[in-house]
C-alpha cells in the first residue's frame, strides 16, 4: 500500500502490507456491479489471484468469469470445493450475507463481506460467533477508511490534536434515479437492502464518524421519501447524535437530491478542525500547527480525484480503497492479526443505523444498546 504522504503517524495507525509471500486464491459470491470492483482490486494486488465466481444466475457468472479470467460456478458448494480458494468476497444483497458467510467459514475460508455486515444485529452476531469459533477472519468492506486523508484524520484524533471533541458531522447528499431502484428486485427493500439511503449509501460515513468520534450514546431522527415514493425504505433521513464522550453530531443522508454532492465528514474540536470531502482534505487547522501539519495540509489539499465518488452514479468510484483494504486483509492473514475493519468493527455502524431507523419510526430518542433487532420503520410516519 503506497500513500502519497509519507507520515510516520500512518505507520502507527495501520501496519502497511508487505509483498505477499505466497499466492492467495479468491472467490467471489455474486456477479453484480460491486463484484467487478472487487475483481479489479484483486487483479491489482501482487500474489492475489481470482479463481472463481459463483452466482445463482449462471449467465451472469459466465460473463463475469470471461471478463475477469476465472471459473464460473453455479453453486457455492462447487466453488468452495476449490482447494486453492482461501478468501471469499461476499457481494450478495445486504440481507443475504449471513448464510453464505457461515457456509464459507464452515468450509475453512476467510471472508470479506461488502458493507453492511448484515441488516440485523442478530445476523451480525451469528457471523462474528462463527468466525471466532472457527478461528477464521472476517472483514467488512469500508474502503473510505483507507484514504490518505481519512488515515491522517484518524491519527490527528488519536493524538488529541483537535482537543476535546465538540461536533462530528456526516453528509451524504447523493442522487439515485428511479432506474437504479428498479434495476434489481432487492433494492429499496427492508428484507434484502436493510434500509434506504442510510443503510446502503450513508453507512460508509456512519462507519467513519464512529471510528473518529467513538461510541454513540443516543440518537433522534426523522426520515422521509422525497423523490422515490415506490420503495419500502427511506430516500432521505437526518439524525442528531450524542456521543459517549459528550460531543454532539449530525447525519444528513439522501438519494433524492440532484445532481448529488461528494460525501463529507467534519470533525470539530476545541483546538482544531478537520474536514474531508470524499477522499480530499478540505480543512486541516489546529491551534498549534507543526511543520508536519503544514506539509500534510499543502500536500493533501492539492490532491484531486478522477471520479465522482458515487454521488450520482454508483459505479463512478475508484477500486483503490478496495485494493488497500484487501491488502490489509491479506497481511492480517499472513501475520495472524485482526484486519483494520473486522466483523466486530463492521457491526458498530449497523447498530447505529438501526437505532436511527427506530428513532425515525417511533419519534423517540433511542439509546444505543437497547434495540436488539432491526425494526422496519415507515419513512413517512
Amino acid at each position: 500500500m503506497q500513500h502519497s504522504v509519507k507520515n510516520r503517524r500512518l505507520e502507527k495507525l495501520i501496519i502497511l502490507p508487505s509483498m505477499n509471500k505466497r499466492n492467495i486464491g479468491f472467490g467471489i459470491i455474486g456477479a453484480g456491479s460491486i463484484s467487478h470492483t472487487h475483481a479489479q482490486a484483486i487483479a491489482a494486488i501482487e500474489g492475489a489471484i481470482l479463481l472463481g465466481v459463483c452466482s445463482a444466475r449462471m449467465e451472469s457468472a459466465k460473463k463475469f468469469a470471461e471478463k475477469h479470467h476465472c471459473t464460473a460456478y453455479q453453486t457455492l458448494e462447487e466453488m468452495l470445493a476449490h482447494p486453492d480458494i482461501e478468501v471469499v468476497c461476499i457481494c450478495t444483497p445486504s440481507g443475504f450475507h449471513r448464510n453464505p458467510a457461515l457456509q464459507c467459514l464452515e468450509s475453512g475460508k476467510h471472508c470479506l463481506i461488502e458493507k453492511p455486515l448484515e441488516v440485523t444485529l442478530e445476523k451480525c452476531d451469528d457471523i462474528i460467533a462463527k468466525a471466532a469459533a472457527l478461528n477464521k477472519k472476517v472483514g467488512v468492506i469500508f474502503p473510505s477508511r483507507f484514504y490518505d486523508a481519512a488515515l491522517q484524520m484518524k491519527a490527528a484524533v488519536d493524538q488529541q490534536k483537535l482537543g476535546d471533541a465538540v461536533l462530528g458531522d456526516a453528509y451524504v447528499k447523493w442522487h439515485r434515479s428511479e432506474a437504479y431502484y428498479q434495476s434489481s428486485a432487492w433494492r429499496g427493500t427492508w428484507e434484502l437492502d436493510g434500509g434506504g439511503a442510510l443503510m446502503n449509501q450513508g453507512i460508509h460515513s456512519v462507519d467513519l464518524l464512529q471510528w473518529y468520534m467513538g461510541p454513540v450514546a443516543s440518537v433522534q431522527a426523522f426520515a422521509a421519501n422525497r423523490r422515490h415514493q415506490s420503495i419500502e425504505v427511506e430516500d432521505t433521513i437526518v439524525a442528531v447524535l450524542k456521543f459517549k464522550n459528550g460531543a454532539l453530531g449530525n447525519i444528513e443522508c439522501s438519494t433524492a437530491v440532484f445532481p448529488g454532492e461528494l460525501k463529507r465528514i467534519e470533525l470539530l474540536g476545541t483546538k482544531g478542525s478537520v474536514i474531508m470531502e470524499e477522499s480530499l482534505l478540505r480543512k486541516w487547522e489546529f491551534a498549534e500547527m507543526t511543520d508536519e501539519d503544514l506539509e500534510i495540509k499543502q500536500t493533501l489539499s492539492r490532491q484531486s480525484i478522477s471520479h465522482g465518488g458515487g454521488a450520482s452514479n454508483p459505479m463512478d468510484i475508484s477500486f483503490l480503497g478496495h485494493q488497500r483494504q484487501i491488502e490489509d486483509f491479506l497481511q492480517a492473514i499472513e501475520t495472524d492479526r485482526a484486519p483494520l475493519v473486522d466483523a466486530i468493527e463492521g457491526r458498530k455502524s449497523v447498530e447505529i443505523v438501526l437505532a436511527i431507523y427506530e428513532s425515525a419510526r417511533t419519534g423517540k430518542m433511542i439509546h444505543l444498546g437497547e434495540q436488539q433487532a432491526a425494526l422496519k420503520p415507515t419513512a413517512n410516519e
